[in-house]
């Protein structure tokens, strides 16, 4: 399988849009993502789909293709599996899911997006499936199948769902959904916030002016990298064995593994 890397941000760009298509790979975001999926009207999927294609040729990226098993998804594959750096398959609501687009795009990365009751409740297979990469949160989608506005209450049992079933399946943190109100930065750091404090790493976005906050949220802050600096130095300076900083907090392994995590997460957005 081709080599999968964690990113704060997921910038996705409409398949049919050439204007789009051009500015996306530019604008600074970690991963970029084309979609022949809900950004693109009935009537331009074909023409998306090839668009899709001529951009690929110049610069790879993600690509969004529509539902698993239907024959437009069929054909996005046959289109642009071999020019892509992954696939993000929509609306997976099982394992088998995962399979049949697996099938058509051997090799590749696979983030399943997980929108809807079926999906969250099938999470841990889904995670499981020997060619998911990743889960995504599908917020709008999901919140449309649930009828509920949504909010950090509404969405807390569905959005930890996703976090054990990663974890337990030992594949990437799921990444956040995109944030749709995008004149409000307050809104998107709140949100951004409270998906990494529940495990999430990284985030969709929909529009170039998110991308800061984004980062932002999911960058390890100089303080939290100094503070896992001193933890491992510690730690190892005890040879393993539980120890104390000089600011008198206690080291053992499960703070020494989270000091890790920190600094690994450093390292894969340097």
């Amino acid at each position: 399988m081709a080599e999968f890397a964690l990113a704060r941000s997921y910038l996705f760009a409409p398949g049919h849009d050439a204007k789009l298509l051009e500015r996306v790979y530019a604008a600074g975001a970690d991963a970029v993502v084309l979609d022949l999926e809900d950004a693109v009207p009935e009537d331009a999927k074909q023409r998306a789909r090839a668009m899709v294609v001529e951009a690929l040729r110049r610069r790879p990226a993600w690509v969004r293709v529509n539902a698993a098993r239907s024959s437009r998804c069929a054909a996005d594959l046959e289109a642009v599996a071999p020019l892509v750096l992954g696939i993000r398959i929509p609306k997976v609501e099982s394992a088998e899911d995962v399979a049949w687009v697996a099938a058509r795009a051997p090799q590749l990365p696979l983030a399943c997006t997980i929108e809807s009751a079926r999906g969250v409740l099938a999470a841990r297979e889904i995670a499981a499936a020997p060619e998911a990469v990743q889960l995504i949160y599908g917020n709008a989608d999901l919140c449309a199948d649930l009828a509920i506005d949504g909010g950090e209450m509404a969405t807390l049992y569905a959005r930890s769902q996703l976090v054990l079933a990663a974890r337990a399946a030992g594949i990437a943190p799921p990444c956040d959904g995109a944030y749709t109100r995008i004149a409000d930065e307050d809104g998107l750091r709140r949100e951004a916030a409270f998906a990494r404090s529940l495990g999430f790493f990284g985030k969709s976005a929909i529009h170039p002016r998110q991308l800061a906050v984004i980062h932002e949220a999911f960058t390890p802050s100089p303080a939290q990298v100094a503070w896992a600096q001193r933890v491992l130095a510690a730690f190892d300076a005890a040879g393993g064995a539980a120890a104390r900083t000089q600011d008198g907090e206690m080291v053992d392994v499960p703070v020494a593994e989270r000091a890790r995590q920190v600094l690994r997460f450093a390292g894969e957005i340097q």
